[in-house]
């Protein structure tokens, strides 16, 4: 898409408000300016050194689980991104800065081992990511999600893997290492096969076809592996879900799940003016759906709720996600993992 005033590249094109500044950009009087107030940016690299790299989620919707973040903010600038919000804790925006300033997380395979090898420690399943997309483009050159990998290999610690991008398969090697105790679950996040649409709502991601590509790739190497149809946007994607469903399960995947779409605190922002921006003739339209899901606005935070909507048209996407999963992923499910595996010694024996 070629316009005037359009950040080509990037999904967000607004540098939205910091609710923790006092600071803010605003644009009511642009015609005063002598030049633009915003330009593309290009990508800038902050390093971290936390003291702790593992998160223990307690959210009800996805229930006891723990995640590694390797990276904050991501490159991908997925529009609807619920993570964009976390940003504003490092001092960013969740528009523009999401995309263009990740802090990275260079020591996370040394704190991932310290956190696995604590005494008493009974394994469960690690997620990689919990946040932003573990296989974005800067880890092409810092392979600290492959670092990760290689812990979990060493100790045969059980780990689950969400991405957008085909970079998962450099790591092959270790993924089939680890499918081979059932210590893996890969998927693979799709949202349009409509290249027109995907290219502008998730810019710097991999075409979808690539990720069609990526699960039979994975899946002829015996590693488990699905799909997330996420998010259904009504109004640009909800009338994919059968077809996406059926192209996974031709190519592999075992299981497929959704997620309504939900415009959490800036996002909500964000993404109105990003719909505003690409579909004028439609806005109306897919917002008003959006906010029908969610007691009429376009965010819900309730536990139980806020992932799936309510309403008749939360019901009728259901509906059509229940028929063509039991079409298409009839008698299929991923393997249970195995947690008898992990051992604290690595996986080295003297027997």
């Amino acid at each position: 898409m070629e316009r005037e005033n359009y950040f080509s590249g990037r999904g967000a094109q607004i540098k939205s408000e910091n609710r923790f500044l006092k600071s803010r950009y605003v644009t009511n009087h642009i015609e005063g300016l002598d030049e633009p107030l915003f330009s593309s940016p290009s990508t800038q690299i902050f390093y971290e050194a936390p003291k702790k790299i593992v998160n223990k989620v307690t959210s009800p919707d996805l229930g006891m689980m723990y995640s590694v973040n390797p990276y904050q903010g991501c490159e991908h600038g997925c529009i609807y991104c619920y993570a964009r919000n976390t940003h504003e804790y490092w001092g960013f925006n969740a528009g523009l800065d999401f995309e263009s300033k990740i802090v990275v997380k260079r020591n996370a395979a040394s704190l991932l081992t310290k956190f696995i090898l604590r005494p008493g420690w009974s394994p469960v399943p690690i997620s990689l990511s919990g946040n932003t997309d573990c296989y974005q483009p800067l880890e092409r050159k810092l392979e600290i999600t492959r670092g990760l990998l290689n812990v979990f290999a060493t100790y045969r610690h059980p780990v689950g893997l969400i991405t957008k991008n085909s970079l998962i398969q450099r790591d092959i090697d270790l993924l089939a290492d680890l499918a081979k105790d059932n210590l893996v679950h890969v998927y693979l996040s799709i949202t349009s096969l409509n290249e027109d649409l995907r290219s502008i709502m998730e810019p710097r991601t991999v075409s979808t076809e690539k990720r069609l590509r990526t699960v039979e790739v994975l899946a002829k190497a015996g590693i488990p592996v699905g799909i997330m149809n996420a998010p259904i946007i009504p109004g640009l994607n909800h009338h994919e879900i059968p077809e996406i469903l059926r192209l996974a399960a031709d190519r592999g995947a075992q299981t497929a799940g959704m997620t309504i779409v939900r415009l959490n605190g800036s996002v909500g922002n964000i993404f109105e003016d990003w719909l505003r921006k690409n579909f004028p003739d439609r806005f109306d339209k897919v917002w008003n759906q959006i906010c029908s899901m969610h007691g009429g606005h376009v965010n819900d935070s309730k536990f139980g709720r806020r992932m799936t909507g309510e309403g008749n048209f939360a019901e009728a996407i259901h509906l059509l996600y229940r028929a063509s999963r039991k079409k298409y992923f009839k008698d299929r499910t991923m393997p249970a993992y195995d947690l008898t595996k992990f051992r604290h010694g690595g996986n080295l024996s003297l027997f």
